[in-house]
């Protein structure tokens, strides 16, 4: 019996052993996430170190599919060669990504940002089907039929391996509630403990891989399938593009714009025509061409790519020249940039004479290499989109393309990291002292606002707060408010808060507590002149109580001590979450 690989190259007991390999892999994988997740839980190194907690977790995560997607079609040389490369890339990608944030004390593990974790994968994917091919044929570049065979497939596989691996583990919990309407909760509990959940997923993911891999033919017809419904999807893309572009001179650019989503919509319109195209256009053989309709609706639709992608570009120059830069904007100019580079090529492939949109082959090759590159150098110290945005920021502030009670101070203080933390500090000492004062404000901030800083003062100065039992409200306090959002919040112009001093520690220094209707905010001051929220008392005893909590506030206010005292584990302090009890004190 001879089971061939797609290679060619092996046998039944080459399946057995590239079963194993995986297997194997899946295995590491498994029990080196878990070595992550338990340090995570437990607060061990790497735990205690985030920026290396994520680079080995991107690590970990991704670079195993390299030698799950690899073994059997690579050299073990090669295979050793690119996954120890992807490995180290991935977890220098990793430790940038957490390096350069400032983490808040409830982050938790695996401390990486969503965007990441997901161009990382994207990048990945492109760079492993670049090299494997050419791998393969012993060239720096392979036959462009090898990349399309290679790449399609892989996302097949993918997307199988995947629904798998899903799957099965909702099968195990169907099995565990089977049981445990039996009273038998033991394989329920062992589904929830992650030393067994972790290593098995793993497993059926390199399982699902192996499967999907040695019925070539399975794969290969399902493929075909799916690229043929697709390819008949090109024009009705099409035609809604290019009804579109060609309503745009009468309804004009307002509505496009005022969406405030105009490029991400726009780009997204014209990676649907690419994929299509590309479903069409499949390994470009003559013997695998498609019907005379899609072969000219694809040269439509590499003509349409052109006014897409300038009309992102347009949307982006807008705002980034009314607005300047933010990271998110940094990132689709990049990803307008590399569907420039799609659509110069498509357009050439459609309006070149000769074989059927064959520039197709190298635009699709070149952006590859584009992408990886774009990815790699956005998310590294290169081209770091944080970094770049604060930058272009602050220079507007400071040559006066903006105002300073228009700025967005909270931008650096809680959306860029250390790179906008850092000039933030720079701007508290401006010689203009209505930045300095706006940038001080910012920095005492505890949380994010999203009015403007002219918007915040108007709030400050109509904070109502009104002292009882003789007592007045801390000048520091009120120079403040501006800082302090939950009286921003609470105590505007509809309804006056009442405040009360009292030292709540023992320290022998008073603490500010404000009541409203329903709750009493507790307010403390730093070494350092800060202002910062304690926390809220409430009373849910007594909601329907008509007058609330604040007559009974103005009249006094005592302290009880607390039932149970905070504990201390593992170095961390945790406090008790009283149950509501809705007896009288004392």
């Amino acid at each position: 019996m001879d089971l061939t690989h797609d290679s060619g190259r092996i046998g039944l007991g080459g399946e057995r052993r590239l079963f194993a390999a995986r297997l194997i892999t899946g295995l590491i994988q498994g029990l080196a996430l878990y070595a992550l997740y338990f340090a995570g839980e437990h607060g061990l190194w790497p735990r205690t170190q985030p920026a290396v907690f994520g680079a080995l977790a991107l690590a970990a995560g991704y670079a195993p599919v390299v030698v799950l997607a690899g073994v059997g079609r690579l050299s073990p040389r090669t295979l050793a060669t690119w996954t120890a490369s992807a490995a180290l890339v991935l977890a220098l990608l990793g430790w940038h990504d957490v390096d350069r944030r400032v983490l808040d004390s409830w982050t938790q593990p695996p401390f990486l940002s969503f965007p990441t974790m997901a161009f990382g994968a994207a990048a990945l994917f492109i760079a492993h089907h670049l090299i494997a091919p050419a791998a393969r044929a012993g060239r720096w570049i392979a036959p462009y039929a090898d990349y399309f065979d290679t790449a399609w497939k892989a996302g097949v596989q993918l997307a199988m391996s995947l629904a798998f691996t899903g799957t099965f583990w909702l099968l195990l919990h169907l099995g565990a509630s089977l049981f445990g309407v039996i009273g038998i909760d033991a394989l329920g509990d062992l589904l929830g403990q992650a030393w067994f959940a972790m290593p098995v997923l793993c497993l059926a993911f390199a399982t699902a891989v192996q499967l999907t891999d040695v019925r070539d033919g399975l794969i290969r017809g399902v493929r075909t399938v799916a690229l043929m419904l697709l390819s008949w999807l090109l024009p009705v893309m099409a035609v809604l593009t290019a009804g579109f572009l060609a309503a745009l001179p009468f309804t004009g650019l307002e509505g496009l714009w005022g969406t405030r989503s105009a490029t991400a919509l726009v780009l997204s319109a014209a990676a649907a025509l690419i994929v299509l195209i590309n479903t069409a256009y499949q390994d470009g053989r003559p013997d695998n061409r498609p019907p005379t309709a899609l072969r000219w609706t694809a040269r439509v639709g590499g003509v349409l790519l052109v006014p897409l992608v300038g009309l992102a570009f347009w949307g982006l120059m807008l705002r980034i020249g009314q607005h300047g830069l933010t990271p998110d904007r940094i990132i689709a100019l990049a990803c307008a940039g590399v569907g420039a580079a799609y659509a110069a090529g498509y357009l050439l492939a459609a309006v070149r004479r000769g074989d059927w949109m064959k520039p197709l082959e190298r635009t699709n090759l070149a952006a590859a290499v584009l992408s990886v590159a774009v990815i790699l150098a956005l998310f590294s110290p290169l081209l770091d989109p944080a970094r770049l945005a604060v930058a272009d920021q602050t220079a507007r502030l400071e040559r006066g393309a903006v105002a300073a009670g228009d700025f967005d101070f909270d931008f650096l203080r809680f959306e860029s990291g250390k790179a906008g933390r850092a000039a933030l500090d720079r701007l508290t000492r401006s010689g203009d002292a209505q930045v300095a004062g706006l940038a001080q404000a910012a920095k005492q901030r505890d949380r994010r606002v999203f009015d403007s800083p002219a918007e915040l003062r108007r709030q400050a100065r109509d904070v109502r707060l009104v002292a009882v039992d003789g007592q007045t409200v801390p000048e520091s306090f009120a120079a403040q408010t501006q800082a302090l959002s939950d009286l921003l919040i609470f105590c505007g112009r509809e309804q006056a808060c009442v405040l009360r001093r009292l030292d709540l520690d023992g320290d022998g220094g008073d603490e500010v507590l404000v009541a409203t209707a329903r709750m009493v905010m507790a307010f403390g001051q730093g070494e350092d002149g800060r202002w910062l929220a304690l926390g809220r008392y409430a009373s849910a005893c007594d909601p329907g109580a008509r007058d609330g909590i604040e007559p009974d506030f103005r009249k006094g206010v005592a302290t009880a001590p607390g039932a149970l005292p905070d504990l201390v584990v593992g170095g961390r302090r945790m406090q008790l979450q009283p149950e509501t009890r809705c007896e009288k004190a004392d």
